[in-house]
């Protein structure tokens, strides 16, 4: 807990006023009680409570959100668009390329075309001819015949009879599936066009990282039942650069200690890739007793 008077100049914060009635306690044990099926109920209906202490806990988050830039080359089937090609311009690197920006510490991944960087060449799959050889029959039009590597087949041919499926040729009458008797089908990159628009393709990532730390937290109470309490924020700071865990005045205040090696974060490393904005914030919440929130 703070030292007595610590927070009486921090704005919107009121202190605790009193604990949770002994019916409160005892319904969240019965609760706690049928989650478990190995469990009586029975010691849970006849206890008695002689005190309720309520405990206060603090947890410290910081969220450091990131706007990540990444480039690579593109293509699709070419149908007579307009090509932004290099003769309107230079294109112009990754990070003044304007984006719509959401919402903040919200995640999302967002997808543009660099400006002045598409041209068009022959596909690469089908050399410009629009479609592929079939692979199911070669390009023969007509699969192999079902009996060749039959027994009836081998024995046919050792007695020197001509197969009655496909009267000798090796192959079946009947037309390819895949390419409907064509023996080519059409290219799957260029879609039949012939050529490709290749373009540079711009992929802007925003995440939002978060980090929780709880000091002095109770060693029976789980992480976990911490993400489903809302607590009262009474300190909030936004910046480019903010205190970690190690160097908030905050949590020394708040905890005994905290263990562990220092870490510090110099924003200018990687400023080409990333972009960082950080956010902490300080929540005050109550443990009810039985500790069972």
């Amino acid at each position: 807990a703070p030292p007595p008077g610590w927070l009486d100049d921090v704005h919107g914060y009121q202190v605790p006023k009193g604990g949770e009635s002994f019916d409160v306690a005892r319904d969240a044990l019965l609760k706690f009680v049928e989650s478990k099926w190995r469990y009586s109920s029975k010691p849970a209906r006849n206890l008695t409570f002689k005190e309720l202490k309520p405990v206060t806990v603090y947890r410290y988050r910081l969220e450091t959100y990131t706007e990540t830039r990444t480039s690579a080359w593109q293509f699709e089937s070419y149908n007579g668009q307009v090509v932004d090609g290099p003769q309107f311009g230079m294109s112009p690197p990754p990070w003044d390329i304007p984006v719509t920006l959401p919402a903040r510490y919200t995640d999302k991944v967002e997808k543009v075309r660099v400006p002045h960087s598409s041209f068009v060449k022959p596909c690469h799959k089908c050399n410009g001819c629009g479609r592929t050889r079939c692979g199911n029959c070669h390009g023969r039009g007509q699969v192999r015949c079902v009996l060749v590597l039959n027994y009836y087949s081998r024995a046919a041919k050792t007695n020197r009879l001509r197969c009655t499926f496909c009267h000798g040729h090796g192959r079946s009458r009947d037309k390819c599936s895949s390419c409907h008797g064509q023996g080519y089908k059409t290219c799957s990159l260029c879609h039949g066009s012939q050529s490709l628009l290749h373009f540079i393709q711009l992929t802007v990532t925003w995440k939002n990282d978060i980090t929780d730390f709880i000091p002095d937290r109770q060693p029976d109470f789980p992480d976990k039942k911490f993400e489903k309490v809302t607590g009262d924020p009474f300190f909030v700071d936004e910046s480019v650069l903010v205190n970690t865990k190690h160097t908030s005045p905050f949590i020394q205040e708040f905890t005994s200690g905290v263990g562990g090696r220092g870490h510090t974060f110099d924003p200018t490393v990687g400023r080409e890739n990333k972009q960082n904005i950080s956010r902490e914030q300080l929540l005050k919440g109550k443990q009810k007793a039985p500790a069972l929130v």
